[in-house]
């Protein structure tokens, strides 16, 4: 879904943070990673050296071996349960969540989307990620600087005029902004580093060939912020490895 165009120089610059040069031994969930930001993201964290669990739709799709691939739809509760549990069968931890899997809605205003487009967008983009936090978060909390990055969008920020079509949409991203300030209000303090962060507009399949970002260039932030170690700044929104308005 396009993001439009913004530069940083309403953002607010912190001291750089502490970063783990290797992610050897830490474990990694990233749902959607089958393709796009998430793919890339993925095997970002593989080359960091973590452990990768994908979280997929469909266990037909191209994983690599070296990846654990995991049967989740994050609109299921049940199956994203049962994932936590095999993460933790296998690795016995979990360090890093990147909640990355959304879809776009409708074009129109909110008059015109369907219902089912509504339900549909609201389901996976918002209700999913507090699902994955629900099941995962006992397990990130094990160990000290446990971390979680929503990938959000700038057409979900208040601090804009909320025009322009894609309400469902802009509402989930605005929502999975409130997640990240509740995920840190309620859990900062027991150690969990949760950020939001907007890629940009990004040539994926949802942004589309007009994009004027490379995948690559897309998943650099989202990484950069899987890399926090303990004490790093939290609660924030993220561009370009600086914080923006919410």
């Amino acid at each position: 879904m396009p993001s439009t165009p913004m530069d940083n120089t309403d953002s607010t610059a912190l001291s750089e943070p502490s970063l783990y040069e290797s992610l050897d031994g830490q474990v990694a969930v990233v749902t959607g990673a089958n393709r796009g930001l998430g793919r890339q993201i993925a095997e970002n964290l593989d080359e960091l050296g973590a452990t990768v669990f994908t979280a997929t739709r469909s266990m037909t799709h191209d994983i690599p071996d070296s990846w654990e691939h995991l049967l989740v739809d994050v609109t299921q509760s049940g199956e994203i349960a049962d994932a936590a549990d095999e993460i933790f069968s296998i690795a016995g931890r979990l360090d890093i969540v990147v909640n990355n899997a959304g879809i776009g809605g409708g074009d129109g205003d909110i008059v015109s989307e369907s219902i089912d487009d509504i339900n549909r967008t609201l389901s996976t983009n918002l209700r999913g990620p507090m699902l994955v936090c629900k099941h995962t978060v006992p397990l990130l909390l094990q160990n000290d600087g446990g971390r979680i990055v929503n990938v959000g969008s700038a057409l979900g920020m208040l601090s804009r005029e909320q025009s322009g079509g894609n309400p469902a949409y802009r509402v989930s991203k605005s929502g999975l902004n409130g997640l990240t300030a509740y995920l840190d209000g309620e859990y900062g303090s027991d150690g969990l580093i949760a950020n939001s962060v907007c890629p940009g507009w990004v040539r994926t399949d949802m942004g589309g060939p007009d994009a004027d970002r490379s995948i690559k260039t897309g998943a650099e932030t989202p990484t950069w912020l899987c890399r926090f170690r303990p004490e790093s700044p939290r609660g924030h929104f993220w561009r370009d490895r600086a914080v923006i308005e919410w």
